[in-house]
């Protein structure tokens, strides 16, 4: 643990230091990075999105090996579930589509 924290402070620390190389010079032309950064997020946004359905799925699944009975209901949590976590990946997009020229 006290390694991992020395980690994260020492990359806390660099990142810190380098500000003042992207600091903004008015010889130089504008680069716009939006792009890159509306492709990290949606990249972001889809991968927790992937594993918020696969913990969701996996724990229906276990639901069902454990009570089959109640496989109606849980079926239809799921699928609610499903739509809500893929409408949040699909909200996203519209987000960076629209803010991204």
């Amino acid at each position: 643990m006290r390694k991992q924290l020395q980690y994260l402070f020492a990359t806390l620390s660099a990142l810190l230091l380098a500000t003042p190389a992207f600091a903004f010079d008015a010889a130089s032309p504008a680069v716009n990075l939006a792009p890159i950064g509306a492709g990290i997020g949606m990249a972001i946004a889809a991968g927790l999105c992937g594993l918020g359905q696969g913990k969701a799925t996996a724990s229906a699944t276990e639901a069902v090996a454990r009570n089959p009975g109640a496989r109606p209901a849980i079926f239809l949590f799921l699928i609610l579930g499903l739509a809500l976590i893929e409408s949040l990946a699909l909200y996203t997009l519209v987000i960076i589509l629209m803010k991204v020229k």
